[in-house]
């Protein structure tokens, strides 16, 4: 079975695709159609969907790599090369998982890839379960980071919903102060410490002092501050 680069026949499957968040696509960058096609059916036996394009500018106009799964690119292809699109890919915050599959690769080349936080750099030809490994891996690895930024998105908007002086409290029982001392440095009660940090509590959904803390951790640094934007 052959799945290549969107066309008015695909674009509705593209469409469906993208609408199943949990359904991870293997992307196929190679500018050889055979490559494409027996990468896409080694894809597709190993249980994930593939679709090809062959160039880079192609997968960047067809509006997919926002969705689950990762990328297997060729270095070496007409227009933009496979680790110009792992780094515009990097300047633009998607860490979308890649694996390069290339018959040109170097050392230096390799190096370069790695350093840009690719999953592998495999050579043409490769054992299939080496390529079906190195799958797993980035889907797994993708998965991970969905999970990771889902929570964080869900403690960003838990911290929202805190007052100026819940989010203070929540700061300072983060660094480990204890009641008293909070009181002391905000020239407040301990009853009133305490009744903010309950409130703290409840709001960002912590059963635990523990669970508090480690939602404040996932939280990005610029938002830890009091007074900056968001706090």
């Amino acid at each position: 079975m052959r799945v290549d680069q969107p066309s008015r026949k695909l674009a509705p499957l593209l469409a469906q695709r993208k609408s199943d968040a949990t359904e991870p696509i293997v992307i196929i960058v190679d500018d050889d159609a055979a490559v494409r096609e027996a990468l896409s059916e080694l894809i597709l036996s190993a249980g994930f969907q593939p679709v090809g394009f062959a160039s880079a500018r192609e997968v960047l106009d067809g509006d997919i790599l926002d969705g689950p799964g990762c990328l297997i690119l060729d270095v070496r292809m007409p227009g933009a090369s496979g680790l110009h699109l792992q780094h515009h890919l990097v300047r633009s915050g998607n860490l979308k998982p890649i694996i390069f599959l290339t018959g040109h690769g170097d050392i230096p080349m390799t190096v370069e890839a790695m350093k840009a936080g690719a999953v592998d750099f495999l050579t043409k030809p490769v054992r299939d379960q080496t390529l079906l490994d190195a799958v797993i891996a980035g889907v797994a690895l993708d998965a991970a980071r969905r999970s990771e930024a889902l929570v964080v998105k869900r403690n960003l908007e838990r911290l929202e919903t805190l007052t100026h002086r819940e989010r203070e409290i929540l700061r300072e029982v983060a660094h480990g102060r204890l009641n008293k001392q909070i009181a002391f440095d905000l020239s407040i009660s301990e009853v009133t410490v305490k009744l903010h940090r309950s409130n703290v509590m409840r709001k960002m959904e912590a059963g635990s002092i523990g669970e508090l803390i480690r939602a404040w951790e996932t939280l990005p640094p610029a938002k830890r501050e009091v007074g900056a934007p968001g706090f």
